[in-house]
């Protein structure tokens, strides 16, 4: 196992470019599958979450090359239906390959999959629309088995605007005849990022951004090459990076408008924002000042943020409350930041913060992607050194991390 050593009291100074969408990057891998043919995918985070999809696709006999953040994708040799249990269970983004295999040969096989334990994220969106579609799903067995002669399109209500579950029935949908129209769902930025992707391809879906988008099938799809747009958590990382230690920071490769949320809470918090073209510089305070946060889905606070925030928070001046709305296992690094010196309550669904002037370095333990990355805030201001093991939670999101914030003046290493 590997661990990450970080010297702390630290300011962050300088200038990063963020990666590729991770949460984008994902579903659009698993969409090449669709057209049998070679897709280039650009701007493709290299983390550890994209290699488990680039293998699943190796395993089902898709031909991959990646070149940096260049990524060939041949899908024309695709000879299996059933997704690799074990790889499966790695990550839980992994069940949207679902959808485009059923879109393409009517059948899939799968187990359910893994990914960060962050409370119960059931598929049962995702199977209920499969049903609505005409689907056949057999649960009786070891696998989940889902076939069908044909999809038929269908007007589809999700009961919570599942990211996955939409992007899921988008895929399922694309090659269909007729319209099938998905309301209540998911309006994240990548989604956006999905339905720029399948139209490319030569897909006709419209929608997405706000809550009810339209799929008209067609007959076929081409070939493509695409670049994915940048991840707003990466970029809402780096800068409670900079916020929490009164630093500054320039973040190049971004997009303002998807992560106006966290900016908004960051000014709120004290800190100076300037946005310019595909950037954003960020000027803190020696201290932050207390904030109160209720995450939501988009364009509302996003829960991926929350445990990062909160860790931003433990020595602002005052109280801050944040509010976990989306999943019920995101105060699981509280107990870690505890032991650093932090006074965190927890009572339901709410953190409760009161701010202190100090915390200090010491052994913590990642447990999640989100709140490993926390782990990584509270220890750039913490008195001393802190060693975080369990890192590859992180590595899963988070692409280049050492050699960025070394970039940024930090004294930050990986063993193992």
């Amino acid at each position: 196992m590997s661990k990450y050593i970080i010297k702390g009291d630290a300011k962050i100074n300088g200038e990063v470019d963020i990666s590729g969408s991770k949460n984008s990057a994902l579903p659009i891998i698993a969409a090449c599958i669709l057209n049998g043919g070679v897709n280039t995918l650009y701007n493709v985070p290299n983390i550890r979450d994209t290699n488990g999809m680039l293998e699943i696709l190796t395993d089902l006999g898709c031909k991959v090359i990646k070149k940096k953040n260049k990524v060939i994708i041949d899908s024309s040799g695709v000879n299996k239906i059933q997704i690799n249990e074990k790889l499966m269970r790695e990550m839980r983004s992994s069940v949207i390959i679902v959808g485009a295999l059923l879109a393409r040969f009517r059948k899939a096989i799968f187990s359910y999959p893994g990914g960060c334990e962050i409370g119960a994220r059931p598929i049962d969106l995702h199977i209920n629309g499969f049903k609505k579609l005409g689907i056949n799903i057999d649960e009786n067995t070891r696998y989940i088995v889902c076939k069908c002669d044909k999809i038929i399109p269908a007007e589809i209500q999700l009961d919570f605007p599942s990211v996955g579950a939409t992007e899921n029935l988008m895929l399922a949908s694309v090659l269909s005849d007729g319209e099938t129209i998905l309301r209540n769902v998911a309006m994240e930025p990548e989604i956006e990022d999905l339905q720029n992707f399948l139209n490319r391809m030569g897909a006709k879906i419209s929608g997405a951004g706000s809550n009810i988008i339209r799929i008209k099938g067609v007959k076929n799809l081409r070939e493509v090459s695409y670049n994915i747009m940048p991840d707003r958590i990466e970029t809402g990382t780096f800068l409670c990076f900079a916020a929490t230690t009164g630093g500054k920071i320039e973040l190049n490769n971004v997009k303002d408008e998807i992560v106006l949320p966290i900016l908004a809470k960051l000014e709120e918090a004290g800190c100076k924002i300037y946005r310019e073209h595909n950037k954003i510089i960020l000027d803190a305070p020696k201290r932050l000042k207390a904030v109160n946060i209720q995450t939501l889905p988009y364009p509302g606070f996003p829960t991926d943020m929350q445990s990062i925030f909160l860790a931003t928070l433990i020595t602002a001046k005052g109280t801050s409350i944040i509010t976990e709305n989306i999943f019920e296992n995101r105060f699981k690094c509280v107990p870690e930041l505890v032991r650093m010196g932090a006074k965190i309550s927890v009572s339901g669904s709410s953190a409760i913060i009161k701010g202190v002037r100090k915390i200090n370095g010491t052994n913590l333990i990642a447990t999640d992607l989100r709140g490993g990355v926390a782990l990584i805030v509270a220890a750039l201001r913490a008195k001393g050194t802190t060693i975080i093991e369990n890192c590859e939670f992180v590595e899963r999101g988070y692409e280049k991390l050492e050699y960025k914030l070394k970039k940024l003046d930090i004294d930050f290493t990986k063993e193992g």
